[in-house]
């Protein structure tokens, strides 16, 4: 038992990997249909905003500092609204020509993001607060009302591109881009910058750049996101993303991420996302109102951070009772 909860603590997402097996099992159980092979490339394609969006919401966390960036959902819906209303079924309209456009515009005020709290000194939840009303007035000022996309190369994101789900490639992107960080010197650098900023400045890192580097890979991700919901609802609408602020961050920590930085994954918090959205389609299956969702989402957060705070206590030795 001692041995199990070792390997738990040292591989945080193994928890909630567990966890998205049994509601899996419990979604297919109430809804056998679930299952189906040919229900796989729209059940990816439904959980892909909400997956990308927690992966994009980690890097601050790791950062450290009290990172968190709240205006990740409301930048992916500004990326869903200018990819309908100013790029798509234009000349800009290509992915050749679109992506690199928004994957820029995320990446750009991810980084405005990063020099307000690095450099300014503000702290993170009152900067990504007043960015989140920006970007959310900006948003309602581009479509006071929802504008239908016509069809375009975004609509196989949600459905398949040939025989492979199209949300594999949203959300096989950033996990991609995470994997090859983890070989450079970033990904430690980011890690010894959240666990302890004086520490790694004594050593010679450069905490700032590092940050703001963070929160610019959190924006780029949420443009990804932004691509993915765009192929999802097919539509430009600015209230779309408001209940994906506390869904994120909760998958963040459900995955087992630490909050105070410096240990986690992209991966654990897309496990954590995935948790989340199966039990919000179990709750839908078994007939429980939408209006709950978001106090399910909170007990999801505080459940995350009880366990979270239980795994990082200090490991079990082998012999110990």
């Amino acid at each position: 038992m001692t041995t199990l909860l070792n390997v738990v603590r040292e591989r945080t997402y193994m928890f909630v990997l567990g966890l998205s097996v049994v509601l899996l099992v419990a979604n297919i159980i109430v809804l056998p249909a679930f299952a189906y092979p040919s229900q796989i490339p729209a059940t990816l394609g439904t959980l892909a905003p909400l997956g990308i969006v927690g992966m994009a919401s980690t890097p601050a966390f790791l950062s450290g500092g009290g990172g968190v960036d709240l205006s990740l959902a409301p930048l992916m819906g500004l990326v869903n609204i200018v990819m309908v209303t100013q790029l798509l079924n234009t000349d800009l309209g290509s992915p050749l020509i679109a992506v690199p456009i928004v994957l820029a515009l995320g990446g750009a005020v991810g980084a405005v993001n990063g020099a307000i709290v690095t450099i300014l000194r503000f702290p993170p939840v009152i900067a990504t607060l007043c960015s989140f009303f920006v970007l959310a007035g900006v948003s309602l000022k581009l479509v006071p009302t929802p504008v239908t996309a016509r069809p375009n190369w975004t609509d196989s994101l949600a459905g398949s591109i040939g025989p492979v789900p199209g949300a594999l490639v949203t959300i096989g992107a950033p996990l991609v881009l995470w994997l090859w960080l983890q070989r450079t010197t970033f990904h430690e650098t980011l890690l010894s910058v959240g666990d302890n900023d004086a520490t790694a400045f004594s050593a010679g890192v450069n905490v700032i750049a590092v940050r703001i580097w963070a929160y610019a890979l959190g924006g780029l991700i949420a443009a990804v996101a932004g691509i993915a919901l765009t192929g999802l609802v097919r539509t430009a609408d600015a209230n779309l993303t408001g209940t994906f602020v506390l869904a994120a961050i909760a998958a963040v920590a459900l995955g087992g991420s630490n909050l105070g930085g410096g240990r986690g994954g992209l991966v654990g918090s897309l496990l954590g996302a995935t948790s989340i959205f199966l039990l919000k389609n179990f709750l839908t299956a078994v007939g429980v109102s939408a209006f709950w969702f978001q106090a399910v989402y909170g007990a999801v957060l505080l459940f995350a951070l009880l366990v979270g705070a239980q795994l990082l206590r200090r490991p079990i030795q082998a012999g110990a009772s």
